[in-house]
């Protein structure tokens, strides 16, 4: 019942459902495009749409996971009352929220833009293709630039406040490093999730000059922005927890656990 409810655990279980997520819809779109090429427009939306969806949430995801360390450790009298189960399941309703709201809006500018038939055609499916006006990007780069850097604020803002209370402790002077470290590690992987927006360009521009080599050129970015990150980063979060390890590595083994069930014994 711990890892439903408590605040922590089910940030993290959220971020390893949202990247499995990610991780499995990403491979979809690389199989088919290499075995089928062009699939139909509206086909195509769906999944773009709900990748898109699933990798501008992990960023505010560690930004509500700093922002649980940052409290525990801070303001410790405060915690219970502050990082409940109620307010964690709103904050994931507002990471969907504020992550749905840049698809929507370039499903809406495409609807209005394109003509019907648009949707009806099968096309190579990738943003820049499915999403191809021009407002669209100067949107999202507008939307990434603010995005990205109140996520690199939140991290910045909650390590340093937790790096003085390192320097202040006397007690517990074990967890407040703990503590530090998780958030230094959440910004290791937010730098891992940003190449997810700085790739396509690169990959564009690397393409033009190698236009031979653009099925390899797909492929290592695919391996380097979407598979190696989400593989790591449960991995990383995961492993460091003492709780989580060892259930972790009881189930992976098949260890049931014993439970100790009362005996009732018969008189005369």
């Amino acid at each position: 019942n711990l890892f439903y409810e408590n605040p922590r655990y089910i940030m993290f279980i959220y971020m390893v459902v949202n990247d499995a997520l990610q991780l499995t819809l990403v491979t979809a779109l690389y199989v088919v495009s290499y075995i089928f090429r062009k699939i139909h427009t509206s086909v195509c939306c769906l999944l773009i749409m709900t990748a898109i969806l699933t990798t501008r949430s992990t960023p505010l995801i560690l930004a509500g996971m700093a922002v649980e360390r940052f409290i525990s450790i801070c303001f410790p009298l405060y915690y219970c009352q502050t990082c409940t189960v109620h307010r964690t399941l709103a904050l994931i309703g507002v990471i969907l929220v504020l992550a749905a709201t840049p698809p929507i809006t370039d499903l809406l500018i495409t609807i209005v833009k394109e003509p019907q038939s648009f949707f009806h055609n099968a096309i190579f499916c990738d943003h820049s293709l499915l999403f191809r006006d021009q407002s669209i990007y100067y949107k999202n780069c507008v939307f990434d630039g603010l995005y990205l850097s109140f996520v690199v604020l939140m991290l910045l803002y909650t390590y340093c406040r937790i790096m003085l209370a390192a320097q202040a402790a006397s007690t517990s002077l074990a967890s407040v490093k703990r503590a530090r470290n998780t958030v230094l590690l959440h910004g290791v992987q937010l730098l891992l999730c940003m190449l997810a927006f700085v790739v396509p360009s690169l990959q564009a521009a690397l393409i033009s000059i190698f236009p031979q080599l653009s099925l390899e050129i797909r492929y290592i970015f695919f391996l380097l922005v979407y598979i190696i990150p989400r593989f790591l980063s449960p991995v990383i979060y995961g492993f460091r927890d003492k709780l989580f390890r060892k259930y972790w590595i009881r189930y992976l083994f098949c260890q049931w656990i014993r439970r100790i069930r009362p005996v009732v014994m018969k008189s005369g």
